[in-house]
């Protein structure tokens, strides 16, 4: 008996993933526009890759499920298991600062966008059972308005198009996915869409770490009041090589700029000083590189009035969010275990096991969907429509939990479980955090970031004069 055939547009990190999972069932062809290169290296198609990135701990717990040791390969690499406020330093949008711990059970990945990329990539495309075209592009689907049988490839600028026939296609090709356009073609009515833009706008640079803060140097995040009238943000983010790789954002108006004179004064001018005072006497190792593509995107797929069966979308092709939130890469792996727990029940040919993918994987999208927009969309402009009651509520409600994580370790645990995406918002309703914000014990909030004297120190600043208090 034959086996059965699967292709996945795009070959970043959801569609290795998914690969590594429909191998299990099928021949797996993988078909990826840019040409993919050996290593840590970028790569065209991918220009986010040069900004901060974090595995939450929901997307540490799905990549390790989806393939076992690879936070092992990865930290052998030069990644950084980060434990979630003992080794991160982290202002509130609404202004705290959250105490550290001295354990954590929440972790965090983190390294290089192009290193974590290039580690899932070759452990994947060891199992012979996938098949990379690398230098390809899908430019459409195969089939009919009730069943895709396929997709329509071409090969090189100037290539003839070829078909390339499927029992099962997964579009992992991110935020750019053109899927919409691909199900019009086939005579299919609009995807439902929603769009929160708060207009951000992001700068990047690499610096060499000093060199007593090489290792164990904490995650520093200063992030945005999305009230404010210029709202800006950043974060410091140990990478591998001894580096530190440091993303700026500001909103409309205000956002940071390529020049590379200006990186520390924007840095010095965010909620509080402390990354602009870290780098500024730190090596700079490149250019300043921007971005301005980050708007929240949502594609409601699953709630679409006709999908054919043999077709699936997966990871950031069905919501792109403002990366200052982190939670792309988490959510895009767990959409991933929820392609497989799908496929654990269902065979990959049935008529309705695409249906009940979408389905599956709309559940971590929509979690992380309602950590971004829920505060993006209160910038100004960010959305069509103003923020509704129950939003505004809710945003109110979080703050009140934020607040009371600033003051109450046991609160900030059950916030972390949300924002490391382990467990839904709603766990943020459940009667003991209600106890907590009525009774909870409260301590003062912290006057400043609760950076160590010794980390000061290896920063080559002295904490008293560098706290900002």
């Amino acid at each position: 008996m034959s086996r059965r055939t699967a292709v996945v547009v795009g070959g970043s990190i959801t569609g290795m993933l998914a690969a590594a999972v429909l191998a299990e069932y099928a021949d797996v062809t993988v078909v990826e526009r840019d040409l993919l290169p050996e290593g840590p290296e970028p790569r065209r198609g991918l220009p986010q890759a040069r900004h901060a990135h974090i595995l939450w701990s929901g997307g540490v717990q799905a990549l390790e499920s989806l393939l076992p040791g690879l936070t092992d390969g990865l930290t052998e690499r030069g990644a950084r298991r980060a434990r979630v406020m003992t080794d991160l330093v982290s202002k509130a949008p609404s202004g705290q600062w959250f105490r550290r711990f001295t354990r954590s059970h929440h972790t965090n990945l983190v390294c290089s966008r192009d290193l974590l990329d290039a580690v899932v990539r070759a452990r994947v495309l060891r199992d012979p059972r996938v098949r990379l075209r690398s230098g390809a592009e899908v430019v459409g689907l195969a089939g009919a308005p009730d069943r895709v049988t396929g997709v329509d490839v071409v090969a090189g600028e100037g290539g003839g198009r070829e078909r390339l026939p499927a029992d099962l296609v997964i579009d992992a090709s991110g935020r750019a996915g053109r899927a919409p356009v691909w199900l019009a073609e086939l005579g299919l009515p609009p995807v439902p869409e929603r769009t929160v833009d708060a207009g951000t706008g992001y700068a990047s640079r690499l610096f060499r770490a000093p060199a007593g803060a090489v290792d164990g140097f904490p995650v520093v995040n200063v992030q945005a009041d999305p009230h404010a009238a210029a709202p800006r943000g950043g974060i410091l983010n140990p990478v591998e090589g001894g580096r530190w790789l440091v993303t700026l954002s500001g909103s409309r108006d205000g956002r940071p700029t390529a020049d590379p004179d200006a990186f520390v004064p924007f840095a010095l001018s965010l909620p509080h000083p402390v990354i602009g005072r870290l780098v500024a006497r730190a090596e700079p190792l490149g250019p300043v590189v921007t971005t301005r593509s980050t708007a929240n995107r949502r594609r409601y797929y699953e709630r679409a009035e006709r999908l054919p069966a043999g077709f699936a979308v997966l990871g950031d092709a069905i919501a792109g969010y403002n990366p200052v939130y982190g939670h792309g890469l988490s959510a895009a792996a767990q959409s991933v275990v929820a392609l497989r727990e799908v496929l654990l029940r269902h065979n990959l040919a049935d008529p309705l096991t695409a249906r009940r993918v979408q389905r599956a994987a709309a559940r971590p999208v929509e979690n992380a969907w309602n950590l971004a927009a829920g505060q993006d969309v209160f910038h100004p402009g960010a959305a069509d429509q103003p923020p509704t009651t129950a939003e505004r509520l809710l945003a109110r409600y979080v703050d009140l939990v934020v607040d009371a994580g600033a003051r109450n370790p046991r609160a900030l645990r059950i916030l972390l479980d949300v924002m490391s995406l382990e467990r839904p918002a709603s766990r943020l309703l459940r009667p003991d955090v209600l106890l907590l914000l009525l009774l909870g014990r409260r301590k003062p909030l912290l006057d400043g970031p609760p950076l160590t004297e010794a980390e000061w120190r290896a920063a080559g600043l002295s904490g008293a004069s560098s706290a900002g208090r």
